[in-house]
């Protein structure tokens, strides 16, 4: 026990050396000291998750408390987080995703899915994808379409073949959680209403003189996208296998468990009833004015008061309310650093680096930068929002043809989101499943983030050059 707790702290030692070097650090011309301050904090917070001496919430609400405590942002601020939307849309999703699995309903879809898909494991993975494929058109929060309807289903088909979070997560449910995640970015950026941020770029766009309507940007996405959908699962099946591949009994099973559930009971039909509204909300939240969090509140209550879902079984949801601190915590640096400036400083110091080269290798530097640079954001409208205008102005002022430069880095504003476990809506939910461990996580979108990249730059770039994009 000794022997652990010195482990703990000599890891957590060394993440805080690093913090106090980047504190100390006198800091460049265009940043102020709070901006270096707070990313001090910042760094020393993701390495303290990374590592994981302590659990990651205890990270998190010690970052925040430090942040706090050396005066770097007031309280209010380092408590902003908490009084953000998508934490509290997250957190809903968790309870939502809960009422799923206690009615049945999730096992039932699950083994629905089972009878037609469940021949292997990839297979499974594919079925994901492709549920997630059909709803991204109509569906724009990634976090409602992910969070409440893909998460449910595949804690579900995990359970069903005896893959628990802390017992056997790699037989399974390791596999498919990946395969969930990488596919819902990719599906987020092959449709102009498939994830919330996307109208924004296309707004944005119409500053160079470009107009994306919804079947151009369809259009450019569908060959990188449904290749990017073939391929990322199969690469996550080679890198990172599920221990049960085959599973030629599935159908029997399926049937069989199915006959054993019944029909659908009352619960499961108020569940049924719940998600409807909720689908209804979430399609129809821009023209009534209601936003995603709000709808997800509204399902949640009607599960409260239904007694589908119990207020205890609210409170002993330890994944909601963990993710709840270190999600609001990031999401609160995240949005610092973007005020105090390390955002504009950042693109000023590309822009000092790259004058005077070709559009070609200028801007392949320029979306690169813009891609990984999504490791210090946990919101991708939060990312988009504040570097898109300068990079997209930066590659049109280079030589770089408006339409490919919006499109590229419109589309890489979903693409990075599979970068961290923090970095989109979904990534908070599916992680704290529990099946899939942070350094794997990030192993994985680094490298299916390699793989993304190379399909939209060099297949997706033949594609639109045989469109005329460019």
């Amino acid at each position: 026990m000794q022997q652990s707790i010195k482990k703990k702290v000599i890891t957590l030692s060394i993440s805080a050396i690093i913090g106090l070097i980047i504190w100390f650090i006198p800091p460049p011309e265009g940043l102020d000291l709070q901006a270096m301050h707070l990313l001090a904090l910042f760094v020393f917070t993701i390495l303290g998750v990374i590592t994981k001496p302590f659990p990651m919430g205890l990270i998190a609400l010690l970052g925040m408390t430090l942040i706090a405590a050396t005066k770097t942002l007031t309280l209010s601020e380092a408590l902003s987080g908490f009084n953000h939307s998508v934490v509290w849309l997250v957190v809903a999703a968790f309870f939502i995703a809960r009422g799923f699995i206690k009615t049945g309903l999730g096992e039932r879809v699950a083994y629905l899915l089972m009878s037609v898909l469940g021949k292997n494991s990839l297979g499974m993975g594919y079925g994901m994808v492709l549920t997630d494929l059909v709803l991204a058109p109509v569906l724009p929060s990634l976090t409602a379409r992910v969070g409440g309807i893909i998460n449910p289903v595949v804690l579900a088909l995990s359970k069903a073949f005896g893959s628990e979070p802390y017992s056997h997560p790699r037989k399974l449910g390791a596999f498919l959680v990946q395969v969930a995640f990488q596919g819902s970015v990719i599906t987020s950026a092959m449709f102009l209403t498939a994830m919330a941020g996307n109208p924004l770029i296309a707004d944005i766009a119409r500053s160079v003189g470009v107009e994306i309507t919804w079947g151009k940007w369809a259009l450019a996405a569908i060959v990188p996208g449904l290749l990017s959908l073939i391929t990322i699962p199969y690469v996550l099946y080679r890198i990172y296998p599920p221990e049960l591949k085959e599973t030629p009994h599935a159908k029997e099973i399926s049937k069989k468990r199915l006959k054993e559930l019944g029909k659908v009971k009352g619960a499961e039909a108020i569940m049924i009833f719940s998600f409807i509204i909720l689908l209804g909300l979430w399609i129809m939240g821009p023209v009534i004015g209601m936003t995603a969090t709000v709808a997800a509140l509204l399902g949640l209550m009607v599960l409260l008061l239904t007694n589908v879902l119990t207020w205890d079984e609210v409170l002993k949801e330890k994944g909601a309310w963990n993710t709840l601190i270190w999600f609001s915590v990031l999401i609160m640096m995240a949005t610092y650093l973007n005020k105090l400036g390390l955002t504009t400083w950042f693109s000023q110091w590309i822009v000092g680096n790259i004058q005077g080269l070709h559009w070609i290798p200028a801007f392949g530097i320029i979306a690169l930068v813009y891609f990984y640079s999504h490791y210090f954001f946990a919101s991708n409208v939060a990312h988009l929002s504040s570097m898109f205008p300068p990079f997209l102005f930066l590659a049109v002022s280079l030589g770089t043809p408006p339409l490919l430069a919006a499109l590229t880095l419109g589309f890489f504003s979903n693409l990075f989101g599979g970068l961290t476990h923090y970095g989109c809506g979904p990534a908070p939910i599916l992680f704290g499943s529990g099946y899939v461990k942070i350094t794997d996580w990030w192993r994985l979108g680094f490298i299916s983030s390699v793989v993304n990249i190379i399909i939209w730059l060099l297949i997706g770039g033949a594609w639109w050059k045989f469109l005329g994009y460019f």
